[in-house]
């Protein structure tokens, strides 16, 4: 019997080879040095349409997330979010935000919602079972710390988390990333990385 911990990744970055891939690659790469198993999704090989606003998932009653009208790549998504033990939460940033890949991935997270016509708001299906671990990367041409402050990057990333089910216990933040085409994950990312990863084992 596998009892291995199982970690999600969901990697919202366009681009191959990029930052953000070199930063999840590295954590990855990390865990599995810890016995763990890990799969990564890479957004912008899955099909997902975008959300309707319809609520139609968000009607069902129940821990469990509601059923979407569509049916594409997010429905095995969802069943590996069920499936994980943590998750890894990555997108650059793009206009001081989430690519729009990440973005419209999180918008039909809107099936971890309970929201019944006529009630003012909604209740977060995850929002008294036990929470996961879950380690959020995120890049910018700014400095690092800005991206951290300013930008709603990182924002995006938790509220996604939370979403799932998930506690947000470590980030990674790359700043400075267009100063050059081509640019190597910098060695103190990488230090970043193998110090935050024994944080979803634990």
């Amino acid at each position: 019997m596998n009892t291995k911990r199982r970690i999600l990744a969901i990697n919202g970055s366009y681009r191959n080879g990029g930052i953000t891939d070199q930063a999840v690659d590295s954590l990855v790469a990390d865990l599995q040095g810890l016995d763990v198993e890990v799969e990564q999704i890479r957004l912008r090989d899955v099909p997902i349409r975008f959300c309707l606003n319809c609520r139609e998932c968000m009607q069902q009653p129940g821990d469990k997330p509601g059923t979407c009208v569509h049916k594409d790549g997010m429905t095995e998504i969802i069943e590996k979010i069920e499936a994980a033990d943590g998750f890894i939460l990555a997108a650059p940033t793009n206009f001081y935000s989430v690519t729009a890949l990440f973005k419209r991935f999180s918008e039909r997270l809107a099936v971890y919602g309970y929201w019944p016509w006529g009630k003012p708001a909604p209740v977060f299906r995850r929002a008294k079972l036990p929470q996961k671990p879950a380690i959020i990367i995120s890049s910018c041409a700014a400095p690092a710390l800005m991206g951290r402050l300013s930008y709603g990057t990182n924002k995006n990333l938790k509220v996604a988390a939370k979403t799932m089910g998930a506690k947000v216990v470590g980030s990674i933040v790359t700043g400075l990333i267009a100063q050059q085409p081509k640019r190597e994950l910098p060695k103190r990312t990488q230090r970043r990385a193998r110090k935050l990863a024994p944080r979803l084992v634990a």
